[in-house]
């Protein structure tokens, strides 16, 4: 760990490893920042199992942020340093269990402050759905990339493929994966065809964000062992493909139109993983002064620089 990351570590009021029993598993959870008077951001990554950028590996890694929030950091169940093996009983609702004990856990901690939820697509679905149990304990939520219904299994998508140009025989192989039947290699299939043919994921014009410092900061973490950095990628997640039918069945629309928080949402303005479209015309048809859309030029479905811009400069908004 270099000097300067020691300093910033040092200097935060707040840099502890702590251990909570979450949906009845210990599971540990780092919280970092300037001051305990802060405004408190809670992370819920993306994957399921994909805990990138914040996770409980970053400590002293990014001082805009803990200069200005204490930021929870948790590698949800099945990944990270709380990778675990997941089995059939451990579902969506699991999760969102497991988010409202670590408010309330969060709460106790930090009582006076105001607590944002910062989700990031499979992480929005467990803000949205935590808002119905816990709703008096937050005051905003800061989305990007919301998950909202039919996921992958579209006409935007299908249409995208084919106007890229993406041969006819991967094409039907594609409109006959339904939920039903969808397995790992189907999401490897559908993932591949949008990184490769679309901007769905990664906008090629935008400015992607720096990927290597952060692998290298979570590489000489204080917290992280080598087989925690590993469990970024090949966790207790990987089988769980239970969770990806559920996902792939969801339908949030009703809950969206009904959140009774500030719910920020941004959303890159080529992603179709997360369909901008859709999210765009159930924001502006729920007629809620709560809920907030913006889009982001130049940005897929993963945040490059603009869209962690946007990111922060939101949070920022929200915890005024």
């Amino acid at each position: 760990m270099d000097k300067n990351r020691k300093q910033i570590i040092a200097q935060n009021e707040v840099s502890e490893l702590h251990t909570f029993l979450l949906g009845g598993v210990e599971q540990k959870v780092l919280i970092e920042g300037k001051s305990k008077e802060l405004p408190v951001v809670l992370t819920l990554h993306g994957g399921p199992g994909s805990p990138i950028p914040f996770s409980v590996g970053c400590r002293g890694m990014f001082p805009e942020f803990t200069d200005h929030f204490l930021m929870v950091y948790w590698d949800q169940l099945g990944c990270g340093i709380n990778d675990y093996k997941l089995n059939e009983d451990y579902i969506i609702d699991s999760f969102v269990n497991m988010t409202a004990d670590l408010i309330a856990e969060v709460r106790k901690m930090f009582p006076g402050n105001k607590l944002i939820l910062f989700g990031m697509s499979w992480g929005s679905v467990l803000a949205l759905k935590v808002l119905q149990k816990a709703s008096a304990e937050v005051h905003a939520a800061v989305i990007w990339g919301q998950v909202l219904r039919n996921l992958f299994l579209n006409e935007e998508v299908y249409r995208a493929l084919k106007q890229a140009g993406v041969p006819e025989q991967k094409m039907q192989r594609a409109r006959g994966i339904t939920a039903d039947n969808f397995t790992d290699r189907d999401m490897k299939f559908f993932s591949g065809l949008v990184r490769k043919y679309t901007d769905g994921y990664f906008n090629k014009k935008g400015e992607q964000a720096p990927m290597f410092p952060i692998i290298k900061g979570l590489l000489s973490s204080p917290d992280y062992t080598l087989r925690d950095f590993k469990a970024i990628m090949v966790n207790g997640t990987l089988a769980a493909i239970w969770l990806w039918k559920e996902l792939l069945k969801l339908d949030l629309t009703r809950e969206l139109s009904e959140v009774n928080v500030p719910y920020y949402i941004l959303q890159g303005d080529t992603d179709i993983v997360t369909s901008t479209v859709e999210i765009k015309d159930v924001v502006e048809a729920s007629d809620n002064p709560n809920l907030h859309c913006k889009v982001i030029e130049n940005s897929g479905h993963m945040p490059g620089k603009a869209g962690m811009d946007a990111v922060f400069e939101t949070l920022r908004e929200a915890g005024v």
